[in-house]
């Protein structure tokens, strides 16, 4: 039937353009939508060939080569040199191409949003992914989600960095690919989501958190498709008894935050002793991965992840001396592993030492109350969040994981009982979760909501005096005293005859000794205070602060992290003072670099610096006068630490910094104009 005129639809051509332009310029929310479900569906399928490459490296080491080699004159011993052999190919990788692999990833990721602006190297999720699969397919004690959070971060970082995306904006994609890499891994997408939140981002925003969620819903999909819909553990239905059991589920926690707090400890030991040790860092790995070896020739459930023990303790089949062996092993085989050097994660190896415990808890609880509590199993599944809610400081993700990987809601109050326990034990044992301490080590110090202080992003060595006007020990007090009236100083550091740093004294136990009467024929080392607090150049002017507000002190001498006793500088309240002007320095650059890379997304010009040299065209000439390329735009000018505002009057010098939006073929023409030229290249005139 026909039309007629009143009930025809005509569209304009400039309705047209703007239905074009929603689809082919999107708004900021869409395209981040977008870029969370592209992000999901890569670290899905990501984690997928993680998988599969962890099984066909696990079936060749054990399946083939050591029934091979066992046949051929090793005597059941194969299983102690497959770990090392592994370690031969993921120790150099790892050393030569990306150290940011070493270790359990999520740290680094952590760090990375911390300190980078969500900014990681694309090498990494390379690396990451054959070094952990090597590792962990040989028989490297470790699990797989570290692996797959790191590479997932790697590939949203990756997203945020091409397509120009504010640091928030790319801090959200690195969230969404962290979460997508635990929903895949466990198929768990609302655990991922959750973990993405909790750890990594370490804050809860609606807005983040909804696009997490739409990447670890992609990831489990793809994941899903190719791994299977079951959960990741098959476990019999199980129940709560009576509500006082809840009081037993309550102690199991008290429990495992004890035990995750030695595994806390003893990995990072592990980390110390072969840090410290003077051998090749590339053939670490193996020596951890022989002595791994050496204990799975007597303990062979220390090797891999361990999931198939974890479901065997679920289903209440194992006995209670094994899993409190097991709980030994793992710990010991774990931090060989990456305290070594290695790559892999601790998540698998908390559920596993979880279970363990768990399951023992169980055994004897089931003797003393056979009626009244619960099959073993179900402390089993209890324990597993427990522990790795003591150690990853990470309640929620516990409780939300241990869940779906179960798919029993039923256990939910007892899970949550013990979960809690631990949370709050683990609390009162340490501050710093095993991810956090990581951080805490190399001088980082996470606030609430992953704010950091803008002091946190300028180290001590950036600030600290280098001239430091040392006095020796056997200095008079009278010459000291006379030394404080003439530099107006209130402390010197006390170095002795061979350079070496001995302690540090003030005005004020000059001051002291004066009142204690030993003034007279005493010297600077009868009064130095010989342990002062120190602080090392790497770590963040925020903990030096820390410390100088803790001990009441104006200076803190800076030394070698490697040897004390070699000073290299002081920090003193007004180097504090400049570290703080400093860090608001790079903040505001780092917003206003933010700001250019936006602007230039918008208008598809490339943002560049250029320096002005002497002898360039340009010297000496007002803006207005220089030929600039068609649609190039001068943006700021900064001479010496000034700021110039830009117009067409001013002239320009040389050491002149100008930043400029220049199309990408124009780039070198505008470069020509701020560098020396040639004689018959000045006859065409850069100048109108």
């Amino acid at each position: 039937m026909a039309l007629t005129s009143s009930t025809a639809v005509s569209i304009s051509p400039k309705t047209i353009e703007e239905r074009l332009r929603r689809i082919f310029h999107p708004s900021a929310t869409s395209t981040l939508i977008l870029a969370a479900i592209v992000i999901g569906i890569l670290t899905g399928y990501m984690a997928v060939i993680f998988i599969w490459l962890i099984g066909y490296i696990e079936h060749v080491s054990f399946d083939i080569v050591v029934p091979f080699l066992n046949a051929h004159g090793f005597r059941e011993t194969a299983i102690i040199w497959i770990p090392a052999a592994g370690s031969l190919v993921s120790g150099p990788l790892i050393t030569f191409f990306a150290q940011e692999a070493k270790g359990h990833g999520v740290p680094e990721v952590m760090m990375a949003l911390a300190i980078n602006r969500g900014r990681m190297r694309p090498i990494v999720a390379v690396v990451k992914a054959a070094a952990s699969s090597v590792c962990i397919g040989t028989g490297g004690s470790a699990g797989r989600e570290g692996p797959i959070v790191q590479i997932g971060a790697v590939l949203g970082s990756l997203a945020g960095q091409i397509a120009r995306m504010s640091d928030e904006e790319t801090g959200t994609l690195v969230a969404c690919g962290a979460g997508a890499g635990i929903a895949a891994v466990f198929n768990a997408p609302i655990a991922g989501a959750m973990f993405a939140m909790e750890v990594i981002a370490g804050k809860f925003s609606t807005f983040s958190f909804g696009n997490v969620v739409i990447a670890a819903v992609s990831a489990s999909i793809v994941a899903r498709h190719y791994l299977g819909a079951a959960p990741a553990f098959v476990v019999p239905a199980y129940t709560l008894r009576s509500p006082q059991e809840l009081l037993l589920y309550a102690f199991l926690g008290i429990i495992a935050a004890f035990v995750a707090y030695a595994f806390v400890q003893a990995l990072y030991f592990a980390e110390d002793l072969f840090d410290g040790w003077k051998f090749p860092d590339f053939l670490k790995p193996a020596v951890g991965g022989l002595m791994l070896g050496t204990v799975a020739y007597f303990s062979p459930y220390v090797l891999g992840t361990g999931l198939s023990w974890i479901e065997n303790a679920l289903e209440g089949g194992l006995a209670w001396k094994l899993m409190l062996a097991a709980i030994l092993v793992k710990i010991l085989g774990t931090s060989l592993t990456l305290g070594s050097g290695n790559s892999g994660g601790i998540f698998s190896p908390s559920l596993f030492m979880g279970a363990m415990l768990g399951g023992a808890f169980g055994y004897a609880v089931n003797i003393l109350w056979p009626t009244t509590t619960a099959p073993q199993g179900a402390y089993a599944l209890a324990g597993m969040g427990a522990l790795f809610a003591g150690d990853a400081g990470a309640p929620l993700t516990s409780i939300l994981m241990v869940f779906e990987m179960s798919g029993d809601y039923r256990m939910i109050l007892p899970l949550m009982a013990a979960t809690a326990t631990s949370v709050v034990t683990y609390g009162l044992l340490s501050s710093e979760s095993i991810y956090t301490l990581k951080l805490v080590r190399k001088g980082i110090y996470l606030q609430k909501a992953t704010e950091i202080d803008v002091m946190q992003g300028v180290a001590v060595r950036e600030v600290m005096t280098t001239n430091l006007n040392a006095v020796p020990p056997d200095m008079p007090l009278s010459e000291l005293e006379h030394l404080f009236h003439t530099t107006y100083h209130h402390g010197f550091p006390v170095v002795d005859g061979d350079g070496k740093f001995i302690g540090l004294v003030t005005l004020k136990d000059l001051l002291e000794a004066k009142k204690r009467g030993i003034f007279a024929r005493h010297t600077v080392g009868e009064i130095a205070n010989t342990s002062p607090s120190l602080v090392y150049p790497d770590e963040p002017v925020w903990h030096a602060l820390k410390l100088m507000g803790m001990k009441d002190v104006g200076r803190i001498p800076v030394v070698a992290r490697d040897d004390p006793s070699h000073l290299l500088g002081m920090l003193r309240r007004v180097d504090v003072i400049r570290a703080y002007q400093r860090g608001i320095q790079k903040r505001l650059e780092s917003h206003t670099k933010e700001d250019r890379m936006q602007l230039a997304h918008l208008t598809g010009l490339e943002v560049r610096e250029f320096v002005v040299q002497p002898g360039a065209p340009v010297v000496g000439k007002p803006i207005k006068k220089a030929r600039m390329p068609e649609g190039a735009l001068l943006v700021t000018l900064r001479r010496g630490g000034n700021v110039v505002i830009i117009h067409g009057d001013v002239v320009l010098r040389p050491g002149d910094r100008v930043t400029a939006l220049v199309k990408e073929k124009d780039i070198e023409k505008v470069q020509h104009l701020f560098s020396p030229m040639e004689e018959e290249k000045l006859r065409h005139g850069p100048f109108e």
